[in-house]
């Protein structure tokens, strides 16, 4: 079976190697991504449209809300598989959890300095992944990027002192509804469209849910399902760390 992976990395590697010669010189004008009409059309018209300086954030939630919200499924997706291939889901969690290895539940003597700098650190790291979301209209940042920040911060807390206390406090189940919140945000916001008479995704619809003209109501729709990516990022990150440290075994909500 080795050899057989083995034959397969090595001519998938050769056919990419093979096709890396026919790629357009990096940053090369006369590139399809550059040079194509498409590309040229954001640069020109996105701003008009959206009232979004950030021509990034203005794609990936207006654009290319279909990709988008589908890549938020995926990632919710990607956290129940890793549930599925270590044999640990919501299904199988019990008032009785399943005995961990000691060396997961045990209490080590966690160093005080970095235990006491570490909570005073996430506050200041929470802050600042709020304004990476927030501020994704104006500067880099959004969703993924102001999710995977948020849950950075958890992760921390929960490496500087006993993971078992840590999770206690958002547990497994809630994290998991997080997640199911966050796409339900992104794809409610999208849907309610429907009801104005407008496509899936129509921002321009939703002008009649604020006092505000249709372009105003498009930028500020993009945050609001830009707060729904960052739900499920951020609550997803959490919960695979968790199973990858523990080995898959459900952390039990409460001591034993």
């Amino acid at each position: 079976m080795k050899v057989f992976q083995t034959i397969i990395a090595v001519v998938l590697g050769a056919l990419l190697i093979y096709a890396e010669a026919d790629f357009p010189a990096w940053a090369s004008s006369k590139s399809p991504a550059n040079a194509g009409e498409l590309s040229q059309y954001y640069i020109k018209n996105i701003y008009d449209e959206t009232l979004v300086p950030n021509m990034v954030t203005a794609v990936l939630a207006d654009y290319r809300g279909y990709d988008t919200l589908f890549e938020t499924v995926v990632v919710f997706t990607a956290g129940l598989a890793i549930f599925a291939i270590l044999g640990t889901g919501v299904m199988r969690e019990k008032k009785t959890a399943v005995p961990a290895p000691k060396r997961i539940y045990s209490e080590p003597p966690f160093d005080l300095i970095v235990r006491i700098s570490t909570r005073m650190l996430v506050p200041v790291i929470q802050l600042f992944a709020l304004y990476v979301l927030a501020h994704g209209h104006h500067s880099p940042g959004g969703g993924f990027q102001g999710g995977v920040i948020l849950a950075a911060s958890f992760i921390m807390l929960e490496l500087s002192s006993d993971l078992r206390a840590e999770a206690a406090k958002l547990t497994h189940r809630m994290s998991i509804w997080l997640g199911i919140i966050g796409i339900v945000i992104y794809a409610g916001w999208g849907t309610l469209s429907l009801f104005f008479g407008g496509h899936f995704l129509d921002y321009d619809m939703l002008q009649a849910l604020f006092p505000l003209d249709p372009l105003m109501a498009r930028s500020h729709s993009m945050l609001i399902v830009e707060v729904g990516v960052a739900f499920t990022v951020s609550s997803i990150m959490l919960l695979i760390f968790r199973q990858l440290v523990s080995g898959g075994y459900s952390i039990p909500d409460k001591q034993a």
